[in-house]
């Protein structure tokens, strides 16, 4: 039986119609997807770019502030070449008008042939940083005689023959250095105030240890100074009464130990609490205490085989001599600062390593005087003491020219390098150490920074601080084994920065003036030379 023929089905008009329909689904779905992956691409891509921007703004800041640094370098460089030229003119114009003197005694022979019938004098180049002339076969130049000579302050000494007063050369050329400093310093004279806290980001400092130096005391340090003279020397104290000198090898790679004296005090008792260097950079002045009727002041003498001598005056009655500081003025003179609430002045006297104490308060201050030191615009002592009082003396008017009164203990006062009018105060508040004022305002706080601890709750007196060479950056010891270093630029109150840099804590932190170079000292008793760039 044949099959009956295949028909085929009508289409149904709801099945005809679907298809389209499914068709534009599917183009939409394709399309919206299009779209989303377009959007997460460029959602990516300005994610991206906006990186860029920003990795870019951090360059071009870091860039600008080292183009900063590098001109202000530069022009320290540009400075210092004038100062050498100048120095090098005044001692021509003193070697041909020797010579012209010289010659109108006898304008028929030239002196250098004339008959050698007396010896002549010996005038040795004695540069600013030698702290030892250098003479020729002499044993003592003091004694007559001697076939080497000595400088006086206006005379030549000749070998064999009575003195000649003529003008001395290197008070020539001293007085000419410091003309040159003072000129130096008004130059580097810069309004840093309007600069504090107006960054969002601090500029940061590469530092890197380079070298740990045994300082050779036997006992924990105390106190740490750069030559005001010779850029290689800086000088140690410590508790084991031994006053250190060193000189910085290779660019500050090493410290080499020069020589160590025992600086107790005269009956063996008490060691240095602080030591200044002489700004001349001869000596080396400590303090004591001034209890026992002992001595209040020493001077080791680096001129004559580390010599030490004692002061007989002690205007300070009871108590720790807390600080030394020498004034930032042409004439030598010092302040110290005791527990007997004294701030007390010493002016130099005609004769030498002469001193006279002057007490210029010793009541405006209810407790221990921690800090002193002298602002240079003005011959103002500033003192902070432990009874939350900052005090602004003016020398010229005998009266108090600035007074104000924090909530916490004052430990130490700091004018900046390159402000005159910009100081700081170490205090003893956790988290706001530093507190940074105005001279010329009065009740007003400029700014605080400070950091947090982890070895102790309270503040130690013995942690110092200490402002970089543009006055731009502080550097702080602390009780934990940091160097903490705050840029007076950011708007932040915590450190830019804190290098790990000793085993035990770190009491102070020193900026070396030419060299990119920070020196500390811990009670590990070692020295950190750290470089920085």
């Amino acid at each position: 039986m044949d099959a009956p023929p295949f028909k085929k089905r009508p289409r149904l008009e709801s099945e005809s119609e679907s298809e389209p329909e499914n068709a534009e689904t599917d183009s939409g779905d394709t399309e919206e997807q299009a779209m989303s992956d377009g959007e997460e691409d460029l959602i990516a891509l300005i994610e991206h770019r906006s990186k860029e921007v920003e990795h870019l703004r951090k360059r071009f800041s870091y860039y600008k502030s080292q183009l900063e640094e590098a001109e202000k370098r530069l022009d320290d460089s540009q400075r210092k070449l004038a100062r050498l030229r100048c120095q090098k003119s005044v001692k021509t114009s003193l070697t041909q008008s020797e010579f012209r003197s010289q010659f109108n005694l006898n304008t028929s022979i030239p002196v250098r042939s004339q008959p050698q019938s007396k010896p002549q004098p010996e005038i040795l180049d004695i540069k600013q940083e030698d702290y030892e002339p250098v003479t020729k076969n002499s044993s003592s130049p003091s004694s007559a005689g001697d076939s080497g000579f000595c400088f006086s302050n206006s005379m030549i000494k000749h070998k064999g023959d009575k003195t000649q007063r003529e003008p001395c050369e290197k008070e020539v050329v001293d007085a000419q250095d410091k003309g040159a400093k003072r000129i130096s310093d008004k130059k580097r004279q810069k309004d840093l105030i309007p600069m504090i806290s107006c960054h969002s980001s601090p500029c940061m400092i590469d530092c890197q240890t380079c070298a740990i130096v045994t300082s050779q005391h036997k006992r924990k340090l105390r106190s740490l100074v750069l030559s005001p003279t010779n850029e290689q020397h800086f000088a140690t104290s410590a508790l084991d009464g031994a006053v250190n000198l060193w000189q910085l090898q290779n660019r500050g790679s090493s410290a080499t130990l020069l020589s160590t004296t025992n600086c107790l005090s005269v009956k063996q008792r008490r060691w240095p609490e602080d030591i200044a260097w002489h700004p001349e950079g001869n000596s080396l002045f400590s303090v004591y205490s001034a209890d026992g009727e002992e001595s209040q002041i020493s001077i080791l003498n680096l001129n004559k085989r580390k010599e030490v001598s004692f002061l007989e005056e002690k205007p300070h009655v009871k108590g720790i001599i807390n600080n030394i500081m020498f004034m930032p003025w042409e004439d030598n003179c010092f302040v110290t600062g005791g527990s007997d609430h004294a701030v007390v002045f010493w002016s130099e006297k005609e004769r030498k390593n002469s001193w006279k104490p002057n007490v210029l308060h010793k009541s405006l201050h209810s407790s221990a005087v921690m800090g002193v030191a002298g602002m240079q615009q003005k011959k103002i002592v500033m003192s902070a003491g432990a009874d939350k009082r900052i005090i602004g003396f003016d020398l010229v008017e005998e009266k108090v020219e600035y007074k104000h009164q924090i909530e916490s203990k004052c430990m130490s006062v700091l004018p900046n390098p390159c402000d005159l009018n910009l100081f700081m105060v170490q205090t003893g508040t956790l988290e706001k150490q530093l507190r940074l004022f105005d001279i010329r305002d009065r009740q007003k706080e400029v700014h605080s920074l400070g950091w947090k601890q982890e070895s102790s709750e309270s503040q130690s007196a013995l942690i110092h601080q200490a402002w970089s060479p543009n006055g731009l950056y502080i550097s702080s010891g602390s009780v934990d084994p940091v160097i903490h270093i705050f840029d007076i630029r950011y708007n932040s109150h915590k450190p830019s920065q804190s290098i790990k840099a000793h085993q035990k804590r770190v009491f102070k932190a020193v900026w070396h003036p030419t060299l990119p170079l920070l020196i500390s000292i811990s009670s590990d008793l070692n020295i950190g030379l750290h470089e920085t760039a």
